[in-house]
């Protein structure tokens, strides 16, 4: 029987996990399981009908009559390198399905994989190269394996061999990962059906930087998104991921520009190659001016809403991004406002467990009630020289909850996130939201639920890098970033990365990369 005349099966997975080694926080499966951790019909009902990967896939597994069986859906929150035993954990319900079809005489068609593209373990730093090695192990060859990646990847050259389809959101903040998982099922679709042999070309450039900040809402992100979306339109061309890059300490670091493709590469191959040039050519363009942190206290205290439309300054601290994987518990930019006096601002999140909980536990004890005050060390418990120390302050309790939030933006719309044990709590003027599991400023509710309406106040300072625009931009007046120096500080001469090739910008002197670059300065000869 030909394969066209029976129903499809196709194996599929969401593993989440953007590791940030300057994090000493090993992941563990809890930390999965704190994030999400959903199998089979768990996982559809909980993201199957939203702005996700899976959501995506089952699209068009019901439009070409798959018979799709998905096996899990897993994310840890961005923080440290992933424990041997957590990566083991999270790929073997996998590898077990995948085995168990072909022990039973009916092995899959495809394999469909959602992951991020910078998971590092303790033994392997490409992790999502060694999910594909470990797939390969079982599978064989022979069956197409179509992958999603978030485009703040590092994409290794075995990526690109073990998957036969790579394909990336093209939005940052990232709001088509429904689109996007379509697009590489459709392929996925064709390589199995009409028997394409797509294969993945890279080109990658040698910058640990992201490729102007990553941002596709300005800047140069803006033409070579275009650019990528017009080539897929050309005779082979099947996918086209321009790879923004994670900062982080591997030999395969940095922006990369894929082609899924099929027939002749040299078209394909030109195209990454002149879309590679461009992202070095531009690598000193920037589309975010970092304030320090006394700078932006200082813009707040004088913020007058009246002048911006009626509505907040918002202030982002991108170096203590938990998206990025920082704790999240920086103090520096909080210090900096209390310092100022700004007045009717709101915070958050401060990631704090410690303190969350003892709120939780004066309150359930009748010890305390709301508008009691009561002394706290707040944040900077993980890297006080990185962001600030912590902070002894006499804060009024406001209110406290179990941190369960249901998103309703463009990027967490209808998507639970939970914020563990949370509090809120009022100083001087500042509304301070402190949680309990670290999570990134991504959408509206995450204030909203915790009685923090952020249209209310003159401004609102949140942990985020730009992922907070697609839900802040429409209620702001003003939008400003600062550096507070914590673990996700761009200014990258801070830390050691040795496994990074030299020359890689912009580690080394600018001027002796200008005297030698061309498109071979990559890690590859």
């Amino acid at each position: 029987m030909a394969l066209s005349d029976k129903i499809t099966k196709v194996l599929g997975a969401e593993i989440y996990h953007e590791s940030n080694p300057l994090n000493a926080h090993s992941i563990e499966i809890q930390d999965f399981r704190d994030e999400f951790l959903l199998m089979g019909d768990d996982a559809i009902k909980a993201r199957g009908d939203a702005n996700t990967d899976l959501a995506g896939v089952l699209d068009t597994a019901r439009k070409h009559g798959w018979k799709y069986d998905h096996v899990l859906s897993e994310k840890a929150g961005p923080g440290g390198i992933v424990a041997d035993e957590a990566f083991d954990a999270i790929c073997q319900p996998v590898l077990d399905a995948l085995q168990k079809a072909i022990d039973a005489g009916e092995p899959y068609d495809g394999v469909m994989l959602n992951l991020h593209g910078a998971m590092i373990t303790k033994s392997y730093d490409d992790g999502e190269g060694e999910i594909l090695r470990r797939v390969r192990e079982v599978i064989g060859m022979d069956v197409p394996i179509a992958i999603t990646l978030d485009p703040h990847a590092n994409v290794s050259a075995e990526m690109c061999e073990r998957a036969n389809i790579i394909a990336a959101y093209k939005t940052y903040p990232h709001t088509d990962m429904r689109v996007n998982a379509r697009q590489a099922a459709e392929v996925l679709q064709r390589a199995m059906i009409e028997g394409l042999s797509p294969r993945t070309l890279r080109v990658p450039v040698a910058m640990i930087e992201e490729a102007n900040g990553g941002s596709t809402t300005e800047g140069a992100m803006i033409a070579r998104i275009a650019a990528a979306k017009a080539h897929e339109q050309t005779e082979g061309a099947l996918a086209v991921s321009v790879i923004a890059g994670f900062p982080a300490n591997v030999e395969f670091v940095g922006p990369s520009v894929l082609v899924t493709y099929f027939g002749d590469e040299t078209p394909h191959l030109k195209f990454a190659q002149d879309i590679a040039q461009d992202i070095w050519d531009r690598r000193n363009e920037v589309v975010n001016t970092y304030l320090s942190v006394e700078n932006s206290a200082d813009i707040a205290a004088h913020y007058d809403r009246h002048t911006h439309l009626n509505k907040p300054l918002v202030i982002a601290d991108y170096a203590d991004n938990p998206g990025a994987g920082a704790p999240g518990d920086s103090t520096a930019l909080l210090q900096s406002m209390l310092d100022a006096h700004v007045k009717k601002a709101c915070f958050g999140p401060m990631v704090d467990e410690e303190v969350a909980s003892a709120i939780h536990a004066l309150m359930a004890s009748g010890e305390n009630k709301a508008g009691d005050v009561v002394s706290i060390e707040l944040g900077g418990k993980n890297f006080p020289d990185k962001g600030g120390a912590p902070l002894n302050l006499d804060v009024e309790i406001v209110s406290v909850h179990d941190g369960d939030v249901l998103g309703s933006g463009p990027i967490i719309g209808g998507i639970h996130k939970d914020f563990g044990a949370t509090a809120v709590l009022r100083i001087k003027g500042v509304d301070i939201l402190v949680v309990s599991h670290a999570q990134q400023m991504l959408d509206l509710e995450q204030f909203k639920t915790f009685g923090i309406m952020p249209e209310d106040y003159d401004v609102v300072a949140l942990k985020s890098m730009q992922h907070f625009r697609a839900a802040f931009t429409p209620i702001a007046g003003d939008i400003i970033v600062c550096d507070s120096g914590a673990l996700c500080s761009p200014i990258y001469r801070r830390e050691d990365f040795p496994k990074v090739p030299t020359p890689t910008f912009p580690l080394e002197d600018t001027d002796i990369l200008d005297h030698t670059h061309s498109i071979s300065l990559t890690h590859e000869p």
